[in-house]
């Protein structure tokens, strides 16, 4: 089994990002001279993915205006979330609704991905598959953090999430989930946290742990700190 499309979230304000995000999304932010969306997209191309679903909200047209610039080796689709921004799990669902597959990886383009990404995710993935697994989560020890200050997502036992104990691993951005996590929910603006805080209570969250530095572009601050160095 495989996994033949991604989801990449591009629909937040980025307001921990002004002045830069007032008149820009976050997601066409450069460092290192690429946006952090193109980053993610030249990720996934390498990961052999088939096509991608982007959802927009703010400042919509810009994403779709650049994506046209650009040359692309993949098949792409913008979905708007419509009137009112939907937060990470509404976006996901109502980008969910626009593919016929039942396993997709998502990624949120505010992390910096590169190549050495490639083998943790595909065993991420051949976990998931072999376990037969509803969401799995790439996580990393928050010492590994370029932003010193984020604190702890998660506890890591036997490979399943926690909120409790010493909660020492950062979601890096990049999961892997199947449809049926979201059985009866409807299109409306809720976090994928309601998502991971039931699969928890369920026994049933998983992680993969990172081995890579985790660099984030939190805030504006982390922003001037990656311009600089």
């Amino acid at each position: 089994m495989d996994i033949n499309t991604a989801l990449v979230l591009c629909a937040g304000y980025g307001k921990r990002l002004n002045p830069i995000t007032l008149n820009k999304p976050k997601p066409l932010i450069e460092i290192n001279q690429i946006t952090l969306l193109e980053n993610t997209i030249n990720l996934i191309n390498s990961l052999g993915i088939k096509k991608i679903l982007i959802n927009t909200f703010y400042l919509s047209d810009q994403i779709k205006e650049h994506i046209e610039k650009i040359n692309l080796n993949i098949s792409l689709e913008i979905v708007n979330d419509g009137e009112k921004i939907l937060d990470t799990g509404g976006g996901i669902l109502n980008l969910l609704k626009n593919s016929d597959q039942e396993n997709f990886i998502i990624f949120n383009p505010d992390t910096i991905w590169n190549e050495n990404y490639l083998q943790e995710i595909k065993n991420m993935k051949n976990f998931f598959f072999e376990n037969n697994l509803k969401n799995i989560l790439l996580i990393v020890e928050k010492s590994k953090s370029f932003d010193e200050r984020m604190k702890g997502d998660f506890s890591v036992e036997n490979r399943k999430l926690s909120k409790l104990g010493n909660k020492k691993y950062i979601f890096t951005g990049c999961q892997i989930l199947n449809r049926k996590v979201f059985e009866n929910y409807k299109i409306n603006t809720f976090s994928i946290n309601e998502i991971w805080e039931k699969m928890i209570s369920n026994n049933e969250l998983y992680g993969h742990k990172s081995q890579e530095k985790f660099t984030h572009v939190t805030d504006f601050e982390i922003y001037q700190k990656l311009t600089k160095t």
